[in-house]
């Protein structure tokens, strides 16, 4: 660490940035040196807000003169830790980059500062006729960049892809505060390595994205959102199939009744039907035409006369599906006040229930004390694994409890060959059991491309892998 006094350090960076757009104050500190993780107390020594990629290239520079470690803090909605400064770190806030420019409706780019909110993405791209898909419950607050480095997924997935799906080209510091141009917004270019992609879910590990050109899309048409009522859990999978036997979807989501309680209990929306099952799945398609309606009906019936589907619900306005979609987007803030123990895993789509019930089976039989909300992306293969504390137990003792199952969970995910992480990224929290998926030969390269961008490791170290 470096043996620059605060003081001197905030002298430094003011001189790169101005003194306005570095700050020591106790509620800054605390705001920007943490994400949505609850495990890790942050304790930044300063927050600085570059306006261009050049000062982000200077502060680079500068930290490695002195041995200073930088964290990068976009929205700060991660569930891994991975923008967490636990350690005396400096903190890069892309707030201030988050200019939207060169907009070409030809190419259907437009370049984006790391700072720009998904929803401001989302809102440009509606304004210009054109759609921007990915999308997650905190596209209010998450950041471009952020979502880069995390490879951030959603409720589109099934059909859009993620995030780096949809990243024509950017600009990047390296860990040596070199300026890198990535692909140039190329749709074809096969000239060696897309380095593109090492940075894409690279946590900000190898260096910071400055900015991006994103790629849209067109509007879908009228999406249209129907939700299931599913007594077992391996007719979800069967449900799933049966649609998209026939139909393109944008969205197959998952959640049990238990999260569905949860959400009802607030009185903010309504019970979908007055059937009560154990899981629920949320359909969504587009409905172009009245043929696209009559087949959605089709698949339904046949559910229904197959027993997979007990009772459903389909939007007939945009309000009706904005109200069902709440449904299962407001699981994540209606269970928060529980400070729950999260787990963001993947399988193969196919291995999802066996892979569910695993997990589920152990969980409850070691604590039966413990309440168990899931509920995912199922369409994608992507399991939200939600434990609550109980009210009468410490956060500590119920962290302490949990690290525990997380241990029991990762030894399933290897065993199906899964992911301990689908879109958060691995961070400080993900970081001991990275292994139960990644090869020990892989984590050694990853390691040495580390090495590569980041000699001297100052960028966001203690994340993603050791060195």
């Amino acid at each position: 660490m470096t043996t620059l006094t605060q003081d001197a350090l905030v002298e430094q960076l003011s001189a790169i940035v101005g003194a306005d757009k570095v700050r020591t104050d106790a509620d800054s500190l605390e705001t920007f040196g943490k994400d949505w993780t609850k495990i890790y107390p942050p304790k930044p020594s300063a927050i600085v807000f570059p306006k261009t990629t050049q000062q982000v290239a200077d502060i680079v520079k500068f930290a490695n003169a002195e041995n200073v470690a930088l964290v990068p803090s976009g929205g700060r909605t991660g569930l891994s830790a991975g923008a967490v400064a636990a350690n005396g770190e400096v903190v890069v806030a892309f707030d201030y980059m988050n200019q939207v420019s060169d907009f070409s409706a030809t190419d259907r780019t437009v370049k984006c500062g790391a700072g720009v909110i998904t929803e401001q993405l989302q809102t440009f791209a509606e304004e210009n006729d054109l759609f921007y898909p990915v999308d997650f419950a905190s596209a209010g607050s998450s950041q471009i960049g952020g979502n880069i480095s995390t490879n951030a997924g959603g409720i589109k997935v099934i059909r859009w892809g993620m995030t780096r799906d949809w990243v024509a080209g950017m600009t990047v510091v390296t860990g040596e505060g070199e300026i890198l141009e990535l692909n140039k917004d190329l749709m074809k270019n096969n000239t060696g390595y897309d380095m593109r992609q090492l940075f894409i879910g690279g946590e900000g590990t190898l260096g910071f994205v400055t900015e991006a050109t994103m790629r849209l899309t067109r509007t879908p048409k009228n999406l249209t959102v129907l939700v299931l009522g599913i007594p077992e859990l391996d007719d979800v999978m069967k449900v799933l199939s049966q649609f998209q036997s026939t139909m393109d979807l944008t969205a197959f989501e998952f959640f049990s009744d238990q999260a569905m309680q949860k959400v009802l209990a607030r009185g903010d929306v309504p019970a979908p039907f007055e059937t009560s099952t154990d899981f629920y799945a949320l359909i969504e398609f587009e409905a172009v035409t009245d043929a696209d309606m009559d087949q959605a009906m089709v698949q339904f019936e046949k559910c229904m006369e197959e027993g997979w589907v007990v009772d459903g619900v389909i939007s007939q306005s945009e309000t009706q599906a904005a109200n069902l979609w709440r449904l299962r987007e407001d699981i994540s803030e209606t269970i928060s006040e529980w400070t729950p123990y999260k787990n963001d895993i993947s399988v193969v789509v196919s291995k999802v229930p066996p892979f569910l019930r695993d997990i589920d089976e152990i969980v409850t039989r070691e604590y039966p004390d413990f309440e168990i909300i899931w509920f995912g992306h199922i369409g994608d293969g992507n399991l939200h694994l939600n434990i609550l504390k109980p009210d009468d137990l410490a956060k500590e003792e119920f962290f302490e409890r949990c690290s525990k199952v997380s241990t029991w969970v990762f030894e399933i995910v290897e065993k199906y060959q899964g992911s301990v992480s689908a879109e958060h990224g691995v961070g400080m929290t993900k970081k001991p059991y990275l292994e139960y998926t990644r090869s020990a030969a892989e984590i050694a390269y990853m390691r040495a491309v580390k090495k590569v961008f980041d000699p001297n490791n100052i960028m966001n170290p203690g994340k993603l892998i050791d060195v």
